[in-house]
């Protein structure tokens, strides 16, 4: 027996002054006239929510960001909002599936074309945790470069907790996201980069000019900044000295297993036997030769 697939979803159309048309989306101006929705429309889905976008070319850093953002949503029941392209968008989307939240993309294409195409299983398993796919366009459009920046109003529209832009270039459509965001009173956060990193110098620029508020926790946007802290030290409990020390060095920065031997002067055999368990253990999680904390 296959698996399902995102074509097993039937496309419903919703006319604006529809009972079922999302009512934050009815609010902003030029609403879609005509909104194609793939998945169950529930009103809770929409209640409450938080759009995020960022870099197609997303780092390292970014990643981390998405990781830590999206667990605290997902663990407070809001829904994510992003536009299924490459970075940002995709890392959005799979980390909320993965967090065992809800999310809602929205497309810049019609609703038969994966846009990107690698994006294929993402879109039927949003489909089948209970999530939507929205788009003004007929299903069979195709993506155009006009249609992006178009598309970014209704991702800003459906926020109904605000706008959050995690990495963005000095000419991220990212930025359209947040100038149409605060045209629609919306909150728009935004969290800081490295001055040196071309990738934030988007997002320190709607903090530098007052555009966005900076975040750094998901506490700044959430309210309950003790939740978290406590999430935190419950991540930490049972650590034995040496696990502690791995720790406490790896929230500075990512480390590989040799710089950590060499930092904490330990064996390399040493080290590695302890990051293996505390990986297995949902502690660190390995990128690119190096370890990170998973802060979940």
């Amino acid at each position: 027996m296959r698996g399902m697939h995102y074509c097993d979803f039937p496309i419903k159309s919703l006319t604006l002054g529809d009972k079922s048309y999302p009512e934050e989306l009815a609010k902003i101006k030029n609403p879609p006239k005509t909104l194609f929705v793939r998945g169950k429309l529930k009103r809770s889905v929409l209640k409450k929510t938080i759009a995020i976008v960022g870099s197609r070319r997303m780092t390292r850093y970014g990643k981390d960001v998405v990781d830590k953002f999206v667990a605290a949503f997902s663990a407070e029941g809001v829904t994510t909002v992003s536009g299924f392209m490459y970075g940002v968008d995709t890392e959005v989307h799979q980390k909320t599936l993965d967090y065992g939240g809800c999310t809602v993309t929205v497309f810049g294409c019609g609703l038969d074309i994966v846009y990107p195409p690698e994006n294929q299983r993402l879109y039927t398993e949003i489909l089948e945790r209970g999530g939507l796919a929205l788009s003004e366009y007929e299903p069979n459009a195709k993506p155009h470069l006009w249609k992006f920046p178009q598309r970014n109003r209704i991702v800003a529209g459906l926020a109904t907790l605000g706008v959050l832009i995690i990495e963005a270039g000095e000419k991220s459509g990212s930025l359209i996201t947040a100038h149409l965001a605060r045209k629609m009173d919306k909150k728009v956060f935004a969290v800081p980069g490295a001055i040196t990193s071309t990738n934030s110098q988007g997002t320190n620029q709607l903090i530098k000019e007052g555009t966005a508020k900076i975040v750094t926790d998901p506490s700044d946007i959430l309210g309950n900044r003790r939740h978290f802290a406590r999430a935190s030290e419950d991540k930490r409990a049972g650590l034995s000295p040496l696990e502690e020390e791995i720790w406490k060095a790896l929230e500075v920065e990512g480390m590989s297993i040799d710089e950590l031997a060499v930092h904490l002067g330990k064996s390399v055999v040493e080290i590695s036997q302890k990051v293996t368990m505390m990986s297995i253990s949902g502690k660190l999680t390995e990128s690119g030769g190096k370890i990170y904390l998973l802060k979940k």
